[in-house]
């Protein structure tokens, strides 16, 4: 099949759309705005619009909303991240039409009723102190919040509890009405129907919408310098990371930094670390390494958590096991099987549809395009050894490297 087709619409709103044989599709919105296009009196207010723009429009009252899915089998979601906000559906293929209605009707027409924000505060108050109470997830927001500090990649996405409570209809509708136009979102469609049906319920449930394009304005802030820092948290084991700014979604050096990632502590049993701290001592349960790529910047971080009596003696073994990739070029027999495990996590990944169909909807937001596997496997075949060398001796390096710990 086709891989993914586009088409704009005149009011400047991008489609993409990737046919699938399923009886289930996923539409929805990608746009571009999240935490860090917030002002500052207001952080939090990304998500907070997030949750409550299910809570009633022009048309819908929060329980018409809630059930319009619901009752044909099929749900509403949303998320939202430091850059993008996503509300989207997942349903039966033959309910499209009334998907697409709601979903225009949110982006278009939600009114954030006084009454419905109060009980939502409560609801992401909740969601604040749980958050709170898992150090494991804390401590990345802790340590983004360092190393981006000074400017609003550093906020943490849920807010907090005083900046709810300024939040009203008023600052909720506008920031809807400032970042929510056709020109910042992408819609995005994955399913049996037809291009020219979706494209034609595209043009009639969102083809009225006309807001002026609001331009983004997001400062970065120069390198901060690197710290180590202990936190004590009466925490029942220690929580570290490792980490620094990386590249941006733009760079090439982005690639074979993932496929670094991927060989130090991606998600397979068999990475560098996980043998090193797990395997081979049984000093830890989880450890992983990760990166997150922004527009204009990026992080690379290593997470564990272990018994305190183990911590320094982890510590000492990352730092050993980062020396190690700057200091030894892989083997072409490495490199190779490097490359066919990523790819293979890549293609067993697609069989869960649903991050596929979000993944369509950032690609395109961000690079106007959506890569096959093919090209995918194409751009992962150029990188070379001396590649993945450079860039662990650019990032990695000792001096770079900052930590926060968690006891």
């Amino acid at each position: 099949m086709e891989e993914f087709q586009t088409h704009t619409l005149p009011n400047g709103l991008r489609l993409i759309y990737r046919p699938t044989q399923s009886a289930v599709s996923y539409c929805g919105f990608t746009v571009n705005a999240g935490t860090r296009d917030e002002d500052e009196d207001y952080s939090g207010l990304a998500h907070f619009v997030e949750h409550t723009i299910f809570k009633g429009t022009t048309h819908r009252r929060a329980s018409h909303i809630l059930n319009r899915m619901e009752v044909v089998g099929g749900e509403l979601n949303a998320y939202t991240s430091k850059e993008e906000t996503v509300v989207y559906s997942v349903f039966p293929g033959a309910h499209l039409a009334r998907a697409m209605q709601l979903l225009g009707d949110l982006v278009a027409d939600s009114q954030f009723p006084e009454r419905e924000l109060c009980k939502e505060r409560e609801v992401v108050v909740d969601e604040i102190n749980s958050y709170r109470d898992t150090p494991s997830e804390l401590i990345y927001d802790e340590f983004e919040s360092s190393l981006f500090e000074g400017c609003s990649l550093g906020r943490n996405i849920l807010g907090d509890v005083d900046s709810l409570t300024r939040i009203t209809s008023d600052v909720a509708r506008r920031f809807l009405t400032d970042y929510y136009t056709p020109e910042n979102m992408v819609f995005f469609f994955m399913g049996s129907t037809s291009f020219n049906r979706v494209r034609g319920l595209a043009e009639r449930y969102f083809g009225h919408l006309c807001r002026p394009k609001k331009e983004l304005s997001r400062e970065l802030k120069p390198f901060v310098e690197s710290f180590s820092r202990t936190v004590n948290r009466d925490t029942h084991q220690s929580h570290v990371i490792i980490g620094a700014r990386a590249y941006d979604l733009f760079d090439k050096r982005r690639r074979p930094l993932l496929l670094l990632n991927n060989l130090l502590g991606g998600p397979g049993m068999n990475s560098v670390l996980n043998v090193s701290l797990r395997e081979k001592r049984g000093y830890v349960y989880t450890v992983e390494s990760s990166v997150t790529s922004y527009t204009d910047t990026g992080l690379f971080t290593v997470y564990f958590g272990t018994d305190h009596r183990y911590a320094q003696r982890c510590i000492d073994l990352v730092k050993r096991e980062l020396k190690r990739v700057r200091e030894q070029r892989l083997s072409p027999a490495k490199l190779a099987a490097a490359k066919r495990q990523f790819m293979g996590q890549i293609e067993v990944s697609t069989d869960h549809s649903e991050n596929v169909a979000l993944a369509l909807g950032k690609s395109f937001l961000r690079y106007g395009r959506f890569d096959s596997l093919e090209e995918i496997a194409s751009l992962m075949e150029r990188i070379t050894a001396d590649d993945i060398l450079e860039v662990a001796n650019e990032l990695l390096s000792e001096d770079r490297l900052s930590m926060l710990i968690y006891e």
